[in-house]
């Protein structure tokens, strides 16, 4: 199974450094559209909410079937970070239908952003999803996104 082993090798190789920005993909599984519904939206806003302190969000995007999150590692891994952030969405949107489901396929993808990096243009990337997606023709019309250099 090739697609398992090169799975592997990238969680292997993956780094947790506190302080750095990692910009991370999550995405449902078999791409199902979970978070179309806006109130499975709002559960994955809340738990993004759950991990500040151990991460400082920056901004972040939910699309209907994956999210987008830019943020600083705070105190502890990545991996667990990320973790915490899906299982507290997964809970949620169980509790919404009153029953478990399975929400996110297994992994996710990070990037850790170099120093120098601009992290609004980064930032005005992310959001943007909605509208290269064609979701809406206005990024105010979007309900499930945020960034901090909002006023």
């Amino acid at each position: 199974m090739p697609g398992k082993a090169r799975t592997h090798r990238l969680r292997i190789g993956r780094f947790s450094e506190p302080g750095r920005v990692y910009l991370i993909t999550a995405v449902c599984a078999d791409r199902h559209a979970w978070f179309g519904a806006l109130d499975h939206g709002r559960c994955v806003v809340q738990a993004l909410r759950e991990v500040e302190g151990v991460a400082t969000t920056l901004c972040f995007v939910v699309m209907p079937d994956h999210v987008h999150w830019l943020m600083q590692l705070e105190d502890g891994e990545l991996s667990r970070t990320v973790q915490k952030l899906k299982g507290s969405a997964t809970r949620r949107i169980g509790q919404l239908r009153g029953r478990p489901c399975r929400i996110w396929q297994p992994g996710f993808h990070d990037r850790a952003l170099r120093r120098k990096e601009d992290l609004q243009a980064v930032a005005r990337y992310v959001v943007a999803n909605p509208l290269r997606a064609g979701l809406v023709g206005n990024l105010g019309d979007y309900p499930l996104w945020d960034a901090a250099w909002l006023e």
